[in-house]
């Protein structure tokens, strides 16, 4: 089960305060339970953990399968935001760091930025394996997804043809409308829906997340079996809830300490991506009507050479969350060296996750002596069912943290403002108006 532990912001809190927090969250918990507060039309996440069907599951194992038979050893998954974090972040998580299994296709993602060097050398790999896509988008005319999809499907129309090219194409969109469902449906392709009521950044267990996932050749009921442990385990309303815990201690670090920023800490490279979806998921929920602790993400021991000196001296306006993992998937032992110029054989014999967890420990206390309270969340060991936990844990625990701070955690006003100015920026019908006020500005 996901663990917090709070023990690292004991020297900088009073137990009252902390308390009081804990009202306050429960409050929110009652808020999210109950479905009264703002954004309520966009809860549907909560149910997926137990309430995703075995026929979606196993159409998107029919996905797997046919392209497995075709002959798929790449697929592009095009998607921007919530509609590509989730699922990377699980594939960044399980895969092999360097070695890519055979049996499985390579997952790449595109239309979650508007690089040109980065499309180009996306298609250069494209041209050279066999191919397939998954395009994620409710509407199908965001800007940067649909510049992916615009190139990718060109590709595969014009190497595979029209007809594979319609087996070779899924889109996970919306059930009724939109240009992306409306082109599936001339084209033929095979479609998921993404729910009305799940917004982008909650939708990694649904088949946004799912259907790549499982593409990919991972177990998605694996982690839907997480996620539905962690739902029970965050659905009780009490101070021993850990999903309270985090979003009572992240809120008392804001209101009463003044700590602004948020560095979600992980010590392992898999996880460093779950940073990235972690950053999304809070940012996009909280940071609205002037308010917001800003996220930020590290990966240790690497960056304790680098922002390592402005956490442990710098300005002391944050405080560490560790996603701290129990036990490893594999062993590497530290051998002995009959020279030892490198004064390493007192670790002779040592697993090199013990160092790992030396450090870790070393950090802590450092840090804690510096002025950064950290909260600490753990889990057993990196698989689909552990992350599967970890998703919903933090969706849950967004969720009553963004009622406690007085916020709707469920809209994104402020993600429009760009898009206005590119579309004039680029004369979009519509839009040309703006464009001349707008050069003038620049």
């Amino acid at each position: 089960m996901v663990k917090v532990n709070l023990k690292g912001c004991d020297s900088f809190v009073k137990e009252a305060d902390y308390q009081k927090y804990v009202e306050k969250a429960l409050v929110a918990y009652d808020v999210l339970d109950k479905e009264t507060g703002a954004g309520n039309d966009f809860l549907g996440w909560k149910a997926l953990p137990d309430g995703t069907p075995e026929s979606l599951i196993k159409e998107c194992e029919a996905v797997r399968d046919d392209w497995k038979a075709r002959g798929v050893n790449l697929v592009v998954v095009i998607g921007i935001g919530g509609s590509y974090l989730g699922a990377r972040t699980a594939l960044e998580a399980l895969n092999h760091q360097f070695i890519q299994d055979p049996a499985k296709p390579r997952v790449v993602f595109a239309g979650n930025n508007l690089s040109e060097e980065y499309l180009a050398e996306m298609m250069d790999l494209a041209e050279k394996s066999s191919v397939a896509c998954i395009v994620i988008s409710k509407s199908g005319t965001t800007t940067e997804p649909a510049v992916a999809f615009r190139i990718v499907k060109e590709h595969i129309e014009q190497r595979y043809g029209k007809k594979e090219a319609a087996d070779r194409i899924v889109a996970v969109t919306d059930a009724a409308r939109g240009a992306l469902k409306t082109l599936s449906t001339q084209e033929g392709y095979r479609t998921f829906v993404v729910p009305d009521n799940v917004g982008g950044r909650f939708s990694v267990l649904s088949p946004v997340g799912l259907l790549p996932i499982c593409v990919a050749g991972y177990d998605v009921r694996a982690m839907l079996k997480g996620a539905a442990a962690a739902k029970a385990q965050v659905s009780v309303r009490n101070a021993d809830n850990p999903a309270v815990q985090y979003a009572a201690m992240r809120n008392l670090q804001y209101f009463e300490l003044g700590k602004k920023v948020e560095v979600l800490v992980t010590y392992n490279p898999r996880f460093m991506f779950l940073g990235e979806w972690w950053k999304q998921l809070f940012g996009e929920s909280e940071g609205k009507d002037g308010k917001g602790i800003y996220p930020a993400s590290a990966n240790f021991t690497t960056d304790l050479h680098s922002i390592g000196q402005f956490i442990q001296d710098g300005d002391r306006c944050m405080f560490e969350t560790v996603v701290s993992i129990e036990k490893s998937n594999r062993s590497v032992v530290i051998g002995s060296d009959e020279q030892n110029l490198d004064q390493l054989n007192y670790l002779a014999g040592q697993n090199v996750e013990h160092c790992n967890a030396m450090a870790a420990l070393g950090t802590k206390l450092a840090h804690i002596d510096g002025g950064v309270p950290q909260i600490e969340i753990s889990i057993e060991r990196v698989d689909e069912f552990y992350i599967g936990q970890l998703f919903y844990f933090f969706e849950a625990a967004c969720g009553i943290s963004a009622y406690l701070l007085g916020v709707n955690p469920f809209n994104q006003p402020g993600v429009e403002a760009y898009k206005k100015n590119m579309f004039a920026l680029l004369r979009k019908p519509g839009y040309e108006a703006q464009t001349e006020e707008i050069l003038k500005r620049l």
